[in-house]
């Protein structure tokens, strides 16, 4: 019996939201950095709370936060309206680097999720807003690096989501027609940049963004990056 036809032949992942779990990991983190910013001053903690729209209460980004989707170097923006006297490139780099140690959940078991999909031929990419080091710290981590043919951050030369920059770029890698490529993200700037791109959109639901939000900009919205092999062939 022949295999149904798939509708794609490359799929481009954005990493936080998507491939790991948001609140798990990064709500988590920012927490502690917080903490250790503010040094124990109660101000300078509920000033970082505001500017990055975290609820100190719950322990959780609001989906307000312009962190959640922006590049490092808007996170450090953000973080230095905070802490005035504190130079932004020296808060880029914290970031990065205890970015780039913060544990991650994986939002399904990523190993054999990666390997049935390199088992059926499909092109498999990362485009985040984070930086390249840290995709790759996290990636490394969860052993699943050379699962991917193309890693890219904002800082990787191909622009930043919502420019369609990093997903052209991915297909140009993978040698595929964009038509062909399914951009996979976890919030409205992931989306934007593929249809930007015209690449067909998923949305998953394992980021702070819901559904009402990310529907419009989706061509089909699920649970988790789990359920992508079923929708291919139906």
């Amino acid at each position: 019996m022949n295999k149904p036809a798939r509708k794609i032949d490359g799929l481009l992942f954005d990493k936080d939201g998507t491939l790991f779990d948001f609140h798990t990991t990064w709500s988590t983190w920012a927490g502690g950095l917080i903490e250790d910013l503010a040094g124990g001053d109660a101000d300078v903690r509920a000033r970082l709370a505001r500017e990055m729209h975290y609820d100190l209460a719950a322990g959780r980004f609001a989906p307000t936060s312009p962190i959640i989707a922006g590049t490092n170097r808007e996170a450090a923006e953000c973080v230095a309206r905070a802490l005035p006297g504190r130079e932004v490139a020296d808060l880029e780099l914290y970031l990065m680097q205890t970015s780039a140690t913060a544990p991650q959940a994986e939002a399904v078991p990523l190993v054999p999720f990666l390997t049935a999909l390199k088992g059926e031929g499909i092109a498999l990419g990362v485009a985040t807003n984070d930086t390249e080091y840290g995709a790759r710290a996290h990636l490394g981590e969860a052993g699943v690096t050379g699962f991917f043919d193309f890693i890219a951050g904002f800082d990787s030369g191909h622009g930043a989501k919502p420019d369609p920059g990093p997903c052209l770029a991915f297909a140009r890698a993978a040698g595929l027609a964009p038509a062909r490529v399914a951009m996979v993200g976890d919030s409205t700037h992931d989306l934007i940049a593929g249809r930007a791109a015209g690449m067909q959109t998923i949305a998953v639901l394992t980021g702070p963004a819901g559904l009402d939000d990310l529907r419009p900009h989706a061509d089909v919205v699920l649970t988790d990056i789990g359920h992508i092999p079923a929708w291919m062939t139906t």
